[in-house]
């Protein structure tokens, strides 16, 4: 085996979104078989106001070829700091030395916030391009799984019927802006004792979800019973591979009377409805709610899974 040779280094500026899209995309169709990632998302990670590209961003070449990316960003404002890292196969030196400035970086983030330490996480998917060895020795450690899971969308055919809602329930759609803040606060509410979540202001959450402008609000949907809101559901369909379902939350006090469920189906018939062909979301294996066996229960399997990693490293001393 050649040894690799020195790769060069530049932050990435917003000018580089297809560039890395096509890196992703590289990637996604060796770990998953397909590509999986749009490049509205990867120009919404390059100008999310919480990342400072010059200082947050790392893109590896090999001669004229891009061979590995990293990006590091802060929801936390304390000692959490999250990290994307991308690398080809055969680029592990490139990639171990993003991930090391990765490292530095969100170690000064974490100092930056008054926090003695910086707990780092990163999502790699269960067989990733990247040298798990290599994180291994560098103190990483696996935490959390999640799976990406899909169903197909037939346009007919069992569990795609409209079916009847529970007793009471009624749904709106979110086109007004009322609406989109009360989807916000409830997807806070349902989602605060989940693994991992870090609470958003409504700002802050458009920011995450690309802005406002990128969503179809009509396909955003809050379950009310009576005059309590219920539940929420938010979906989009701007991904070219399939329909995407980000968030299904149901208040503690609304839980085992099928609401979820009756959401999920609802989304399946409006996307079957709109042409699509394949609807998925990601779910936490570990989540207290039942999540992966309605899931399960509704026709969905497992396209691949994902890990989150996770690193402790004190804030604001160099690493290697």
């Amino acid at each position: 085996m050649h040894p690799e040779a020195p790769c060069a280094v530049r932050p990435a500026t917003s000018g580089d979104a297809s560039l890395i899209c096509a890196l992703l995309n590289e990637i996604d169709t060796i770990e998953t078989g397909r590509p999986e990632t749009d490049l509205h998302s990867v120009e919404a990670d390059l100008r999310h106001p919480e990342v400072d590209l010059a200082l947050d961003s790392w893109l590896a070449f090999d001669g004229d070829r891009l061979v590995a990316y990293a990006l590091v960003w802060d929801e936390s404002q304390g000692e959490r700091v999250d990290a994307d890292h991308y690398v080809l196969p055969g680029h592990e030196a490139a990639g171990e030395r993003l991930l090391a400035l990765a490292e530095a970086r969100a170690a000064d983030r974490a100092r930056a916030n008054g926090a003695s330490r910086a707990v780092v996480h990163l999502h790699l998917n269960a067989e990733p391009t990247t040298d798990l060895d290599m994180m291994a020795r560098r103190g990483w450690r696996r935490v959390r799984r999640y799976h990406v899971m899909t169903r197909p969308l037939p346009a007919s055919g069992p569990g795609l019927e409209a079916s009847e809602p529970p007793a009471g329930l009624e749904l709106r759609d979110c086109r007004d802006e009322p609406d989109r803040r009360r989807a916000h606060a409830l997807i806070q509410e349902t989602f605060a004792e989940h693994f991992d979540h870090q609470p958003r202001t409504y700002e802050q959450w458009l920011d995450d979800i690309g802005g406002g402008d990128r969503v179809d609000w009509s396909l955003v949907w809050i379950a009310s019973v009576g005059a309590e809101d219920a539940a929420v559901l938010f979906s989009r369909d701007d991904r070219r591979s399939m329909a995407w379902i980000g968030n299904i939350g149901v208040r503690r006090s609304f839980r085992g009377r099928g609401v979820a469920g009756y959401l999920l189906r609802h989304a399946f018939a409006v996307y079957a409805g709109r042409g699509r062909d394949t609807i998925g979301l990601g779910v936490d294996t570990q989540n207290e709610t039942g999540a992966l066996r309605l899931y399960q229960a509704h026709g969905m399997d497992t396209h691949y899974a994902v890990d989150t990693w996770e690193v402790v490293l004190p804030a604001g001393v160099a690493v290697g």
